[in-house]
C-alpha cells in the first residue's frame, strides 16, 4: 500500500491542483475498505464515495451534479461542496465540504465512467468477478436491502454494458488474504500489438 501510495503521489495533477484517483468495480468488490486504507497510507487523503452522490431516483443518473459539484471546484483549486445522500430517509443532507487536496480518491461504482475518465489521474478496478461481490453484498447488507439489490444489480449491468470501466483501469487490485495485489491494468498493459478487451470480466493474467 506505501509503494501504491508513494505512485499516485508522482503522477501529475489530473484536475486543476489535484490528482483525482478513481477506484471502481463491482457492488461488494471491497471498494470501500480498500479506498479507506489507501487514503490512510496516503497521510489522510480526502475520499469522496459516489454512495453519497447517488440516489434511489439516480443510482447511476449523477454526472451532472458530480461535473458541477465537485469536479468543476477543483479543477479550479477551490473546495467542493455537496450533499451527501441518505440511503434510509431518502434525502439529501447538509453540504459537506470537500477540500482540493493533492490526492483526492474518488470510490464507488462509476468512478470510471467516461465523463470522469478526463479528469482522473489514475484509475484502479478492483479486480473481483460481479456475481462473487454482487455476494458479498447481499450478505453485508442482510435481508432487508434485498428488494434494493435485485433492482441494483439490474442498474449496475445496465450501466457496465454501456459505460465500462474495467477496459480503462491503470491497476487492477486483487484482494488477497493479507493485504491486496496491483497488477497493470488493460490500459497499461495494451501496446501496438495488444488490443483491450472491452468488458468487465477477468483478465488473462488471473
Amino acid at each position: 500500500m506505501h509503494d501504491l501510495a508513494l505512485r499516485l503521489r508522482r503522477l501529475p495533477p489530473s484536475c486543476g491542483p489535484v490528482r483525482l484517483i478513481g477506484i471502481d468495480g463491482h457492488a461488494g468488490s471491497g471498494k470501500s475498505t480498500f479506498a479507506g486504507q489507501l487514503a490512510d497510507a496516503l497521510g489522510g487523503a480526502p475520499v469522496l464515495r459516489l454512495d453519497d452522490i447517488a440516489s434511489h431516483d439516480e443510482l447511476f443518473d449523477w454526472t451532472d451534479r458530480l461535473l458541477a459539484q465537485v469536479i468543476k471546484p477543483l479543477s479550479q483549486g477551490r473546495t467542493a461542496r455537496y450533499a451527501p445522500y441518505d440511503w434510509r430517509d431518502r434525502r439529501f443532507g447538509p453540504d459537506r465540504s470537500l477540500p482540493p487536496a493533492p490526492v483526492v480518491l474518488v470510490e464507488g461504482v462509476g468512478a470510471g465512467r467516461r465523463a470522469l475518465r478526463p479528469h482522473l489521474a489514475h484509475l484502479l478496478w478492483m479486480e473481483l468477478p460481479h456475481e462473487e461481490a454482487w455476494t458479498r453484498g447481499r450478505n453485508r447488507d442482510g435481508e432487508e436491502q434485498r428488494e434494493f439489490w435485485a433492482g441494483w444489480v439490474e442498474a449496475e449491468r445496465r450501466h457496465f454494458a454501456d459505460d465500462p470501466s474495467r477496459p480503462f483501469a491503470d491497476l487492477l487490485v486483487r484482494q488477497c488474504e493479507k493485504g491486496y495485489k496491483v497488477s497493470p491494468g488493460p490500459v497499461g498493459m495494451a501496446g501496438p500489438d495488444r488490443e483491450i478487451t472491452h468488458g468487465d470480466g477477468p483478465s488473462a493474467m488471473c
